[in-house]
Parts: C-alpha cells; sequence; structure tokens
C-alpha cells in the first residue's frame, strides 16, 4: 500500500461489527445504558456510585484488552499504520473532543446506538459526522493531493 489507500477488509471489519453491536445490546440490556465510548470513559474519569464506576472500567478495559487477545491468537499485535505526525494526532483528538462536546456524544453513541433507538438527534449527528468525513477526504486526497 503506497500513502493513504484503503486496504478493506470485509471479514474483520464485519467480525468486528458484529461484536460492537452485541456489546452495545448486552450494555442496554444488563445495565440500561448506551454504548458511547467517550460518554463510558468520561463517566469513569467523574463517576460518583462504585457500581458506576465498575461497569465503565470493564468495558475500558475491554477495549484495551482486544488487541492484546489478537496478540494471543495470532502470535503478532494487529497493525496500526498511523500516516500522520504526533502533533496532528494531538490536534484531531483536541478537535474530536470538541464535537463530543458540542454534539453531545460521539460515533459510536450516536451511530450505533441513537440510531437503533431512532434518535431524530442522532441521525442528525450521524449525517453531519459522515458529511464531515467524506469531505475531510475529498479536500485531503483530491484538492490538497496528500
Amino acid at each position: 500500500m503506497t500513502g493513504l489507500e484503503t486496504a478493506f477488509t470485509p471479514l474483520q471489519s464485519l467480525a468486528g461489527g458484529v461484536l460492537i453491536g452485541v456489546s452495545a445490546v448486552l450494555l442496554m440490556a444488563l445495565q440500561g445504558r448506551i454504548l458511547g465510548a467517550t460518554g463510558i470513559l468520561s463517566g469513569l474519569l467523574t463517576a460518583g456510585s462504585p457500581g458506576d464506576r465498575s461497569w465503565r472500567a470493564m468495558m475500558i478495559a475491554g477495549m484495551i484488552a482486544g488487541p492484546l487477545l489478537v496478540l494471543a491468537a495470532t502470535g503478532q499485535m494487529p497493525a496500526v499504520d498511523v500516516p500522520v505526525s504526533l502533533p496532528m494526532i494531538l490536534v484531531g483528538g483536541f478537535i474530536v473532543g470538541i464535537g463530543v462536546t458540542f454534539g453531545s456524544g460521539c460515533t459510536s453513541g450516536h451511530g450505533v446506538c441513537g440510531m437503533a433507538r431512532l434518535s431524530r438527534r442522532s441521525f442528525a449527528a450521524t449525517a453531519t459526522f459522515m458529511a464531515v468525513c467524506f469531505l475531510t477526504v475529498y479536500v485531503i486526497r483530491h484538492l490538497l493531493g496528500v
């Protein structure tokens, strides 16, 4: 692969989507909570009750453990190619944090759970995420030629 070429992996993508969907359904069924990664993390950092903190900690631990399970199963860590510098990652993270704050949630909360609940706010948020993503890719790849 050269540049920012996308390597589509349909089976791995399907498996990942199924796991995210199952975890969202289980979290809603067992805890009555919505699976939004940034909300879970921020709630872990600010949660008041130990019961609320424990399920959040388990969710974050599960997210971190995923690559370790791949390592145990295959003998190698998943390949992650980040074609930008650390300062750009930090700027991107800051911009995402602003979006999560003003959008009242992240892509996982709105796109996976909110749309499944037929939330109009989540449909609007997801449409905005997607439009901005399409525009960003177009500008970076076609106008800037990166």
